[in-house]
């Protein structure tokens, strides 16, 4: 089954009072929901995704609900993948073939790296020795069984930044394990299997306006 998901990513609006100012205002944002990669079914742990852009920086946010964490990883570049974790892809040039994996860890701790693909759904190469340059990112507990994870990319990490007009190829993930150690794949786009490497099934973001 093809999947096809469009998300129209607005301007950034920020709070402006206290000790949240400069921070996004996500209210202002719809959510997408994640769903079982491989069912297109609804998750069993939610998770909803916001985004935004501006002409310095790229956000993202995800909340989820997360009643067992799994994380004990503690540096930069480790499996992350391996334990709990939100991940985003993204294909500036939206030919699925090379593109960006950010993933962020329940602990805050980061994984990035520049994938090279077949094109299909094989990585062929890649470069976990790159970074991001000036990322920022943000995992609080809202108290209500919830992690929030916040993104904020430098625009100057893109060769096509955000600019309203244009459009990247993305998919937005979560592996989420329970207290029996089952692992649930979500994804927004859904691959219709158990691997996230698969270009052809990335979603559409694409950077409007605030009309």
């Amino acid at each position: 089954m093809r999947y096809t998901a469009i998300y129209p990513c607005k301007p950034a609006i920020y709070l402006q009072q206290g000790e949240n100012r400069g921070s996004v205002d996500w209210s202002r944002y719809e959510a997408v929901a994640l769903s079982d990669t491989v069912t297109g079914l609804a998750a069993k742990e939610a998770t909803e995704v916001r985004a935004c852009w501006s002409a310095e920086c790229f956000y993202v946010q995800f909340v989820c609900r997360d009643s067992h964490i799994v994380s004990e990883y503690r540096h930069r570049d480790d499996p992350l993948y391996e334990q709990d974790v939100v991940e985003l892809f993204m294909d500036e040039a939206g030919e699925g073939l090379e593109y960006i994996e950010l993933e962020v860890s329940p602990n805050n701790v980061v994984f990035d790296a520049r994938i090279r693909n077949d094109g299909q759904k094989s990585i062929t190469d890649s470069d976990v020795e790159w970074d991001l340059t000036g990322l920022l990112t943000t995992v609080e507990n809202d108290g209500k069984g919830n992690l929030i994870y916040e993104i904020r990319i430098p625009a100057q990490n893109f060769q096509n930044p955000p600019e309203a007009g244009r459009s990247w190829n993305v998919n937005f993930y979560r592996i989420d394990e329970d207290d029996q150690g089952n692992r649930e794949y979500q994804a927004w786009s859904p691959t219709g299997e158990v691997n996230y490497h698969m270009p052809s099934r990335f979603g559409r973001l694409e950077f409007v306006d605030a009309t």
